[in-house]
C-alpha cells in the first residue's frame, strides 16, 4: 500500500481522501471521557480526583457508577470507583 504523503503517488485526489478517512476512523475510535454514552460500569478508566486536580495526577480504576446525570461535562463525566474514590474521566484503559 503507498504511503499517504508519498511524492510519486499518480493520484492525489485518491491520497486526500485515503488521509481524510483515516484521520476520521482515528478519531471515531477515540473514546471521549466528557461524553456519558461512552462510559458503562466495568470499563477500566483513569480519573482525576478533586484533590488532584491542580496536579492532573490521574487515578486507575473500574467504574462502579456513572455519578453525572447530563449527557456531557466539559471536564469530564464524574464516575465512582469500584473503590470508592470519586473522580473525573479523563481517559480510558486503566493501565495501558
Amino acid at each position: 500500500m503507498p504511503e499517504l504523503f508519498s511524492p510519486d503517488t499518480a493520484n492525489k485526489g485518491v491520497t486526500d481522501k485515503r488521509y481524510i478517512r483515516e484521520r476520521y476512523r482515528k478519531m471515531e475510535n477515540k473514546r471521549d471521557g466528557r461524553q456519558r454514552r461512552n462510559i458503562s460500569p466495568g470499563d477500566a478508566v483513569r480519573i482525576v480526583l478533586k484533590n488532584d486536580q491542580r496536579t492532573g495526577k490521574l487515578t486507575d480504576g473500574v467504574v462502579k457508577d456513572i455519578l453525572t446525570n447530563s449527557p456531557s461535562h466539559p471536564h469530564g463525566i464524574k464516575v465512582r470507583l469500584s473503590d470508592g474514590q470519586v473522580g473525573r474521566v479523563q481517559e480510558f484503559g486503566a493501565g495501558e
